[in-house]
């Protein structure tokens, strides 16, 4: 998707058309895409690939396939790889698992999911084909209620032919050991599911099945590390760091390259929104007496301010949620759905379109900002500066200035072989929550929160155990 959008048609439904030979196909070539990741010109390698407890995703599908169940799983999606990790959870590691207990599941093992509706945007047609041939159903992450996404995986929770997958933090945070705020959506959509259950007089009970995912270097790249920086500083007119010891690996050395790194971005950042957006706020003013946690939660509220006047929000949500919500208005502007036929368009017309349409995607760019470090605190490496984390926050300091670049995709450098390791919780039954849910709408929305709250606590648990 370009910097700067014009005028587009209205974005459509995309309707699912599963095809089995797509999932063969892409289940055969599962390994050697995780493999050649390893490449220069691609992300890091993913390999291998590991379950601590399959058993507990085999015993969930017996159930399932044998109607005792609906099954939704809710697992940690905090890097754009975590589908084929999961998808060779799916068409290995559970089949192995299955085999050795001497109770092979039917197959096919897969499993139908839900997907941001802006990925093909970015990523091309080729993945809206591709995400629709596997059973994906894209639904809109802003404030709008998306209908026929809704109808969809309700259908898919009564009646698919496959488990539903979901994300409940709503976004990546590239961050493998914090887990985002959860969204209510998952949770209602377990209790919808029961309720749709049993209009259809059926005795299924539905299951939430927590999925944890995180990535490890077996054997981290420190000089790939010091390549990042040494380019980031480069990019931000900083005199290069110095090479800390790469023999002697010492983490303390790179956290104060990365700090450092870290500061200047943020006193630009601050010069720049003070400069053109108004004054500068307090903590800008003081930065030597703040740590970065500190001066980063203002500077990312003044981004999100901005960019809500221009659409006129009311800003009254957590940082996440308003990110959606801006990023739903941005569409409304780009993606027109009041122009009619836009052939029938006078160049006048059109012009007028292009104009705000291309001052909607601009006024993106401060969520899009927003949107890369609302998981970021100002400790996250500096109480345990591992590769993983020193990895994870310059990947994300790389994103910043790539986009501040105007780098459309930004291509993110390669830090070493990554081990995926997949955990998962003891699923939650949904069905004995219903009676407390049907009690009355207060009940319901206090029974809805008590569910996320119960699965956030899960996954986090098996961020611990990890």
């Amino acid at each position: 998707m370009s910097s700067f959008q014009t005028l587009q048609p209205p974005l459509k439904f995309i309707p699912h058309h599963y095809r089995d030979w797509v999932r063969r196909g892409g289940y055969a070539l599962l390994p050697l895409l995780l493999r050649v990741r390893l490449q220069p010109w691609l992300p890091a390698g993913i390999w291998p690939v590991t379950c601590k407890n399959p058993e507990l995703l085999v015993k969930a599908l017996h159930q399932f396939q044998s109607g005792e169940t609906r099954l939704l799983l809710a697992f940690r999606h905090s890097q754009v790889d975590d589908p084929l990790c999961l998808a060779y959870l799916f068409s290995r590691l559970v089949p192995q698992t299955a085999r050795q207990q001497g109770q092979p599941l039917r197959q096919p093992i897969h499993s139908f999911f839900m997907y941001d509706r802006g990925m093909p945007l970015w990523a091309g047609a080729w993945l809206e084909w591709f995400f629709a041939s596997l059973g994906g159903v894209p639904v809109h992450r802003g404030r709008r209620l998306d209908l026929k996404a809704l109808k969809t995986v309700r259908h898919y929770l009564l009646a698919g032919q496959f488990p539903l997958t979901i994300a409940p933090e709503g976004a990546t945070n590239g961050h493998g050991e914090v887990i985002s705020p959860l969204e209510a959506g998952t949770a209602q959509l377990a209790f919808w599911g029961v309720e749709d259950l049993a209009k259809a007089q059926r005795s299924e009970r539905v299951m939430l099945l927590p999925i944890g995912l995180q990535y490890f270097y077996p054997q981290p790249d420190w000089c790939a590390l010091d390549r990042l920086l040494s380019g980031l500083e480069a990019d931000c007119g900083l005199p290069e760091g110095g090479r800390p010891d790469l023999h002697g690996r010492s983490p303390q050395a790179y956290y104060q390259r990365l700090a450092h790194l870290g500061s200047h971005l943020l006193t630009q950042m601050e010069g720049f929104y003070g400069q053109f957006y108004g004054q500068l706020w307090p903590e800008a003013q003081t930065p030597d007496r703040l740590d970065l946690g500190d001066r980063l939660q203002p500077l990312l509220e003044r981004a999100l301010t901005i960019a809500e006047a221009f659409f006129h929000l009311p800003g009254q949500d957590s940082l996440e949620n308003r990110c959606r919500q801006l990023e739903e208005a941005g569409w409304a502007r780009i993606y027109r759905e009041d122009m009619g036929n836009l052939a029938n368009l006078s160049p006048f017309d059109r012009g007028l379109a292009d104009w705000i349409a291309q001052t909607a995607s601009l006024h993106m760019r401060h969520m899009r900002l927003v949107e890369s470090f609302v998981a970021v605190t100002g400790d996250y490496v500096k109480t345990r500066p591992s590769f993983e984390r020193l990895a994870e926050t310059s990947l994300i300091l790389f994103d910043l200035v790539e986009r501040v670049k105007g780098t459309p995709v930004p291509r993110r450098p390669q830090m070493g072989r990554r081990h995926a390791v997949i955990t998962l919780a003891d699923p939650i039954d949904v069905s004995q929550r219903w009676p407390a849910y049907r009690a009355s709408r207060t009940a319901a929305k206090a029974a809805v929160a008590q569910l996320t709250e119960d699965l956030q606590t899960a996954l986090e648990g098996l961020v611990e155990q990890t």
